[in-house]
């Protein structure tokens, strides 16, 4: 499963800088897009470093900061859409895989929690 989500968060992370590619060319646009490709890269860094955490409150540290990361992408994910930037048919696969690793990853913090 570590592995799998080691992928899964990478993958993220590229189709999100690859989505930004076909953001227009504004002021708006461009700060989303360094917002959005600043979070979504976090998300894949961060849970590697949570996978070779020392100790349970580092793992429930740094799990928690990927929970904050892929939610914020979200956030610029629905921004974008908000403001026109984007077609939500383009960003819908990346709605839902944000949706579902914030799940995952919020199952992993409360099973880490009450151990």
């Amino acid at each position: 499963m570590k592995e799998q989500l080691k992928k899964r968060t990478k993958v993220f992370a590229h189709n999100c800088v690859k989505i930004t590619q076909e953001f227009p060319n504004t002021y708006l646009s461009n700060h989303i897009k360094s917002q959005l490709i600043r979070c979504s890269t976090s998300v894949a860094a961060n849970y590697r470093a949570s996978c070779i955490a020392q100790s349970k409150p580092s793992f429930i540290a740094k799990i928690s900061i990927v929970i904050e990361e892929v939610d914020e992408s979200n956030f610029w994910l629905e921004f974008a859409l908000d403001e026109d930037l984007i077609l939500k048919e383009k960003i819908d696969n990346l709605l839902k895989e944000s949706s579902e690793l914030t799940a995952i990853f919020m199952a992993s913090r409360k099973t880490a929690s009450t151990k």
